[in-house]
């Protein structure tokens, strides 16, 4: 679909909603509000929609930018792929993946994360089985979680006498376990420090190790996946391909390029938006898809109160950054041997101690590196990219290794950074190569991006990948909801959640269930 940037002749006087970003909340969001009859435009900074869920080409290769896997929708009963169906027409499809979706790569052994769930249960038990009566704990806590996440989450959409009366019930389940640390939680069923390490093997998915990130967090990505995974057919950006005629085909508007400035703000009450260029439109409704930092710190700096909002933001923390490596070969997928399951591979089970020897130079042994392969989940790949196979390396970096360059424009940052920018690529390299020794001189093109690619392309300050961190006192944030101080102002997207696709998408129906005061949740 053919995308406009702005220009004052297609804009009209007012909407009943203006969305900032496009990212899957942001999208999920307008598609929604279009179908019920309002007038929405969407505000995309970058030349690509989508967010996370965008990709990009070079020569005949293409890659995810965060997309690499999302469960559940393979059963379409399920509220995740219902949700998808509607706001594509029906026109988003998928791959299911081979059962073993994940493998957990330590350096004396590898692990398999199978679906559906008992085949997950007896590949872990098969690997430790003295301890069956934990996993089998382990299962029951997940179960659990996943009857008291919805409650939850229904908290964030209340307000005054409701909230006062409902949170505390609605939320006693949920805290008993996210007030705490994956880790406390399974070392209290298990003195096994090589069982939590794997079960904590995706921890990547949310980007918190397990002595830091609250096991809510933790039991959302293993619930997720644990009954199989998928790729969406033509890769990931299909998913935004799929949603934008829906909007358009209902009144909506999507423009790309076109920054917002700020928030208009007018007693207290929210009247549009200012652009980049300085041009104004109108709007009662906003809804910022942008991350809750950007929405107070760029899109409010310059409302009266501000610094009230601010200190919010001393309450939460942004999530960690990260390097790719973006991989082509000149041969098919089949015939380089690459299948579908993702790797992750870890220098030693303790998760945490790898990434803070890592933190502080300790060790140049990277803290994990996640390896995905698009051109295997794909099944319309060899007809789009014929010849070719790609690779996504994913691995855990620092802003601060990349700060004396965030001042440099995109593509002319120096020498120097290109230099660093090889280092790591070869240091990359030469782990696949170890891990998958059929690949090694077979690449034919390599690109890394770097924390500063991520704050250029999809706007987070730090490179940050899950927006704000998801620890324990992360999930006690009342304010991390749809409706803000701010009459008119709405927040959506992963901060209000959770983090990854599902999350994000799930706040999009939660934040226009509450603008238009219907629970879609039920709709659906």
């Amino acid at each position: 679909m053919k995308l406009r940037k702005y220009s004052k002749e297609i804009i009209k006087d007012s909407y009943d909603v203006i969305i900032i970003g496009s990212g899957i909340s942001g999208l999920c969001s307008a598609a929604l509000l279009a179908m019920e009859g309002k007038s929405v435009l969407i505000l995309e900074k970058h030349f690509k929609v989508g967010g996370y869920t965008h990709t990009f080409k070079r020569d005949n290769y293409e890659w995810d930018v965060g997309i690499h896997y999302i469960g559940a929708v393979h059963k379409k009963k399920s509220f995740v792929r219902r949700l998808f169906d509607k706001i594509t027409n029906d026109n988003l499809h998928w791959n299911k993946m081979s059962d073993n979706y994940d493998r957990i790569i330590f350096p004396d052994k590898s692990y398999n994360f199978i679906a559906p769930k008992n085949q997950f249960i007896d590949s872990i038990k098969s690997s430790f089985p003295s301890e069956s009566h934990a996993i089998d704990q382990y299962i029951d806590i997940l179960d659990e979680m996943k009857k008291v996440t919805f409650k939850y989450f229904s908290t964030k959409a209340l307000s005054g006498i409701s909230e006062y009366l409902l949170y505390n019930y609605l939320t006693k389940g949920f805290f008993k376990y996210s007030d705490q640390t994956t880790y406390q939680v399974l070392s209290k069923i298990t003195s096994n420090e090589k069982l939590i390490g794997v079960l904590t093997g995706q921890w990547g998915d949310y980007g918190l190790t397990p002595k830091e990130s609250s096991f809510g967090m933790h039991s959302m990505i293993a619930n997720h996946y644990l009954d199989g995974a998928n790729y969406p057919i033509g890769g990931a950006g299909m998913i935004s391909e799929s949603i934008m005629p829906v909007i358009k085909e209902n009144g909506g508007e999507v423009l790309i390029s076109t920054g917002v400035d700020r928030i208009s703000i007018n007693n207290n009450r929210v009247n549009g938006v200012i652009l980049e260029n300085g041009e104004r439109i109108n709007s009662e409704i906003v809804i910022s898809s942008a991350g809750v930092v950007n929405t107070i710190n760029k899109f409010l700096k310059e409302d009266k109160n501000y610094n009230k909002y601010k200190s919010n933001l001393n309450k939460v923390e942004s999530s960690g950054s990260y390097v790719c490596l973006y991989i082509g070969f000149n041969q098919t997928a089949e015939e380089l041997g690459i299948k579908d399951t993702n790797q992750w591979i870890y220098p030693g089970y303790d998760h945490d101690k790898n990434v803070n020897d890592f933190r502080n130079k300790l060790t140049d042994e990277f803290p994990v590196l996640y390896l995905s392969f698009a051109s295997s989940k794909d099944p319309l790949w060899q007809q789009n990219h014929p010849g070719t196979a790609a690779m996504e390396a994913i691995t855990f970096s620092s802003f601060d290794s990349y700060q004396k360059w965030e001042k440099n424009p995109w593509r002319n940052r120096g020498e120097d950074y290109e230099e660093f920018k090889e280092k790591i690529s070869q240091k990359i390299i030469s782990m696949i190569y170890k891990h998958a020794p059929y690949l090694k001189d077979k690449i034919s093109y390599y690109e890394l991006s770097t924390p500063l690619s991520t704050r250029d392309m999809v706007n987070y300050n730090v490179g940050e990948l899950y927006g704000i961190n998801h620890t324990p006192s992360r999930f006690r944030q009342k304010w991390l909801k749809p409706k803000t101080s701010i009459a008119g102002l709405y927040l959506t997207g992963q901060d209000i959640l959770t983090a990854g696709l599902a999350g994000a998408l799930y706040a999009g129906v939660l934040t226009t269930s509450v603008i238009l005061n219907k629970n879609l949740f039920k709709k659906i």
